[in-house]
């Protein structure tokens, strides 16, 4: 049930997106150097990648990986309420690490009763090693590699080709990597996907079974979300910020993946790969401070603009038969529009690049009949294309259309079988004539004189006398 939920939201996710005309991802350029080594900021109301810095690049997520962890738990546990006594066996051997430092716990221990939903909030708000470890072994029937198997199948479903899993924990392996443009699709995802956001972006959240023998001051037994942009008593504290995860990894520094929204415009950040300490040595949250300069700017600096209105005129089309001007004016079908960073101008936008479905037209031309389109460009980016109508009616000249029809005529293939066709009986006419006029002089031709002479008898010679 949890799996056809998790689609059916998919699929209303996509209706928007077929149903106007969709910009591309345009990468506008901030001001400020960004600490991150890899950076993706997506406007969500759009599906718009608006800023991007080596999106590509492989990093090691850390427990950004957490987030697929979420997905593959929640589109196959039936039961989220389920209780589940831990056993520290299961995750044990993750404390055997020569980076300890990346070790995140929550005072789960052993014997702890525990339902499948607690376990999801402590892995997404703490990175909890022992929550994670354990919802992989619930899931997939105590199998772990089953699980990752899981999740790279999860993944190859969704198109990340950049991405590979080792583990469900984030813990540092060589072989487990991912990307800022794979984390962000994987996180909108996500986010589709029932109880996810909700889990993902909850501040506080305090265990539902309170288990008082092993934690005695179970009302204080409460998570909270390691993300400081959340916390209002922090000065990382951005007001709008919430959730949905961060990762600390000695060999992949400081990432986080979190939602922020103002006024109705809401944003997805990717931060991969930002540096732990400062030159002198000093922890500092550089993550933390990258997206607070993502989303500011973004709020402040970018807003929905009409770009192309359908009432510009854009180009001309050649028309021939017309009634006055031989041309037609076209304009855009529909406006097109789209997030545009105010410092930029749109006159700087490319329209020129214009594709006519016909190299000419002939009259009448209807007002609003398609024409072409118009691909739009900025900076070598393709920004959308948008289909071309006619201004108004081109009406047909009376004059030129019959003096054009006439010269069709000539040339068309019936004059022409006509015409020999005309010349063939005429032949046949003239012979016809010739071979009358011959048959009729001769009847009339005097005939040749004959004159009548009396056939005479041959006289016989007088036989001589006996003599």
């Amino acid at each position: 049930m949890k799996k056809i939920l998790s689609l059916l939201a998919a699929l209303v996710m996509t209706i928007p997106a077929v149903s106007v005309p969709k910009a591309e991802a345009v990468n506008f350029t901030l001001k400020t150097t960004l600490q991150s080594e890899s950076v993706v900021l997506v406007n969500l109301d759009t599906d718009t990648v608006v800023n991007e810095k080596n999106a590509n690049a492989k990093q090691f997520p850390g427990p950004l990986v957490n987030i697929m962890t979420a997905v593959v738990c929640l589109e196959n546990c039936d039961d989220l309420g389920k209780e589940i006594t831990i056993d520290e066996s299961v995750y044990v051997d993750l404390f055997d690490t020569e980076y300890p430092d990346d070790i995140r716990t929550c005072d789960i221990l052993d014997g702890d009763v525990l339902t499948v939903s607690d376990l999801l909030y402590a892995m997404m708000l703490t990175s909890s090693c022992e929550a994670s470890q354990t919802l992989a072994s619930v899931t997939a029937d105590g199998d772990i590699t089953k699980f990752v198997g899981m999740m790279n199948d999860k993944a190859a479903e969704l198109g990340l080709k950049d991405t590979h899993f080792t583990n469900p924990t984030g813990l540092f392996d060589e072989n487990q990597y991912t990307t800022a443009h794979d984390m962000a699709v994987l996180t909108e995802y996500a986010l589709t996907v029932p109880l996810f956001e909700k889990i993902a972006t909850t501040y506080e959240y305090r265990p539902t079974v309170p288990n008082v023998e092993s934690h005695p001051a179970s009302d204080n037994w409460m998570w909270t979300h390691s993300n400081e942009m959340m916390d209002q008593s922090s000065t990382h504290y951005f007001n709008g910020a919430k959730g949905i995860k961060t990762a600390n990894l000695e060999m992949g520094g400081r990432s986080i993946v979190a939602l922020a929204s103002r006024d109705g415009n809401n944003y997805l950040a990717v931060l991969l790969k930002s540096p732990i300490n400062d030159p002198d040595g000093d922890p500092r949250y550089y993550h933390l401070e990258d997206a607070d300069t993502l989303f500011t700017w973004a709020f402040n600096h970018l807003a929905y603009q009409v770009i192309l209105p359908n009432t510009a005129e854009v180009g001309e089309l050649p028309v021939s038969l017309a009634d006055g001007n031989d041309y037609v004016l076209a304009r855009p079908k529909e406006d097109f529009s789209m997030l545009w960073y105010d410092e930029i101008d749109t006159a700087l936008i490319n329209k020129s690049n214009i594709k006519w479905y016909k190299d000419s037209l002939q009259a009448p031309v209807a007002k609003d009949e398609p024409l072409g389109e118009v691909t739009l460009e900025y900076n070598g980016e393709i920004l959308g294309t948008v289909e071309l109508v006619a201004v108004s009616n081109v009406e047909r000249s009376v004059s030129k259309y019959n003096m054009y029809a006439a010269k069709k005529f000539k040339d068309s293939k019936w004059f022409k079988t006509a015409l020999l066709i005309s010349i063939l009986l005429c032949t046949i006419y003239i012979l016809i004539c010739v071979y009358s006029y011959m048959i009729y002089k001769n009847k009339k031709k005097n005939p040749k004189a004959v004159y009548a002479v009396p056939k005479m008898q041959k006289k016989k010679k007088p036989e001589q006398k006996n003599k």
